[in-house]
């Protein structure tokens, strides 16, 4: 059996269409890539329109303001990303006129585009013979072979893009990529892979051994840190009292409300006695009503928000605070949770 050789005919006859498979436009194809990544194609799709719609060209992308382009990336997380789809589109514009690079050695150089992203824009923009090895090819090859190494560490790294590069087809390279990468993604998924019409399944180490789920091996390195967000909404019914975050924390650059974070979820009546808190409302504060805390999970952090309103506005304001009208929230950039919450608040 011919491995690659089945997955491009499988890939033939059951691939979907996406738009960014219709062109070799490198700007299309990045702005494709950086968006998926982590995200899947049906979470991603409406995203990708949409920016391709605000911004046709990579000179379009040159001339955007970041809050633009975070309002945009809204909901997707991983705010860094969108920040540094901009740095990309800048550089773009200033050190190659506007015309997005082809090939793999002058992509790598440009920021938020590793090995994976470089390959990827190469070989579908100018078919040149990069093996890309994302997710969906790291599953495939460590099924088909039977590969315990973790797919997270060094050595595994090597292993799994030394076979990639054995294996591609190097008179067709972006119709081998995408077969492998598809196949991975619509048939050999991580969970209820479709084994029983796999075309190559009687090759496969993990089928015949029944070892589907316990392939690929991923090292648990990453710790998940804990943090508890206590938000308050200060409010005269036509404006909200808004805070402009750093860029040193998550949301970088992006809008919530003023908030006091505490190393534990405490209650009402001890927060407000918090010397943070009286720095801000004053010794007599009152909590009016508090929402139930919500969960929201990061990739390495755990979060725990409530909002808090209280009885009288703040007596000094931070210098990132602003108070915005209702009706303009919506053209903010902020965190999803936070836009929920606001959103059911003032039902925008």
């Amino acid at each position: 059996m011919n491995f690659t050789h089945e997955l491009v005919q499988w890939y033939l006859v059951n691939k979907r269409d996406l738009p960014w498979r219709n062109t070799t436009d490198a700007y299309t194809i990045w702005l494709s890539e950086i968006i998926l990544q982590q995200t899947r194609v049906e979470q991603g799709m409406p995203y990708f329109n949409r920016f391709l719609e605000k911004y046709p060209t990579v000179t379009d992308f040159a001339a955007a303001h970041e809050d633009e382009v975070l309002k945009l990336w809204q909901g997707l997380g991983y705010y860094s990303r969108g920040r540094n789809m901009l740095k990309t589109a800048r550089l773009v514009q200033e050190q190659y006129h506007g015309v997005f690079p082809q090939s793999y050695e002058e992509l790598i150089k440009l920021k938020g585009i590793g090995e994976y992203t470089a390959a990827a824009i190469a070989s579908f923009s100018a078919n040149e013979v990069r093996a890309v090895v994302d997710g969906n090819v790291y599953r495939v090859l460590a099924r088909y072979y039977g590969i315990y190494d973790a797919i997270n560490s060094t050595t595994g790294k090597k292993l799994f893009q030394q076979i990639a590069n054995d294996l591609i087809n190097k008179k067709n390279p972006a119709l081998h990529n995408q077969a492998m990468m598809e196949f991975g993604a619509m048939l050999c998924k991580p969970k209820n892979p479709a084994c029983g019409i796999c075309p190559v399944r009687t090759g496969c180490v993990a089928f015949t051994t029944n070892a589907t789920t316990a392939l690929p091996v991923k090292l648990k390195t990453v710790k998940v840190k804990e943090r508890f967000f206590n938000y308050f909404l200060v409010t005269d019914g036509n404006t909200v009292l808004m805070n402009k975050r750093g860029d040193k924390d998550i949301w970088a650059n992006m809008y919530d409300l003023p908030m006091v974070e505490t190393a534990s979820l405490l209650p009402p009546h001890e927060l407000v006695i918090l010397p943070a808190v009286k720095a801000i409302f004053g010794p007599e504060v009152k909590i009016i009503e508090d929402t139930p805390v919500q969960k929201h999970i990061l990739t390495h952090q755990r979060l725990f928000v409530r909002m808090i309103k209280t009885d009288a506005p703040p007596v000094k304001l931070n210098e990132n605070w602003l108070y915005v009208p209702i009706e303009n929230l919506p053209e903010l950039a902020l965190p999803k949770i936070i836009f929920i919450l606001i959103k059911n608040i003032f039902n925008l």
